[in-house]
């Protein structure tokens, strides 16, 4: 292949500079209904709020999107969060804070994203909320479907999820608020993002 990396005069620490703070990607990983996103929405507002330049990519989001043509195979799975991983590094590299809501239920595809991204850049977020309860919640009808048989892969009844050994943080919503919860990774990731005046 005849590719070769453009540079550009610009770079990520004048991003960080000019942005006053630097970027991270805070991965939300948990089983369908988890919290997830609730959690990664109110983050989304509060650090607006704080004047950090933010963005929130969300599985169904992307799916009706730039991954509209992949399925829910262990393949097209795989090229979801890949694509994801990449369009995160991007966005790091503009000097935003990036949130991504995703399942991702095998540790090779965070792992991925880590490596992708560079694990210095990446803060995990596991929402260990309990199967009972999430299948409780069943917003989405799609723990009814999978029960049924009428959806494959779905981590959690049919597939597997494999928790994260060492989360950045781990929030379980039935002990934890979404407020709760939210001020619990600030206090994680405000220092981490400060640039030193």
């Amino acid at each position: 292949m005849n590719l070769y990396r453009q540079e550009y005069t610009i770079d990520s620490n004048m991003q960080f500079l000019s942005k006053k703070h630097r970027s991270l990607l805070i991965w939300f990983t948990g089983l369908s209904g988890s919290g997830k996103s609730t959690i990664a929405n109110q983050l989304y507002n509060k650090l607006y709020s704080l004047g950090v330049h933010a963005y929130a990519l969300d599985g169904d989001n992307l799916r009706l999107g730039l991954n509209s043509d992949l399925g829910f195979s262990e393949s097209d799975r795989i090229e979801n969060i890949r694509r994801v991983g990449e369009v995160s590094n991007l966005m790091l590299d503009a000097g935003i804070v990036t949130l991504a809501s995703f399942v991702s239920p095998l540790k090779s595809h965070r792992s991925m994203v880590k490596s992708i991204v560079g694990k210095e850049n990446f803060f995990e977020v596991f929402i260990s909320t309990p199967l009972e309860e999430c299948e409780r919640r069943d917003t989405k009808g799609l723990f009814a479907k999978a029960r049924k048989g009428q959806l494959d892969y779905f981590p959690g009844i049919n597939s597997p999820y494999e928790k994260p050994e060492n989360p950045s943080i781990e929030i379980n919503t039935l002990e934890s608020t979404v407020e709760e919860s939210v001020d619990r990774i600030l206090q994680l990731i405000l220092p981490t993002i400060a640039i030193n005046s």
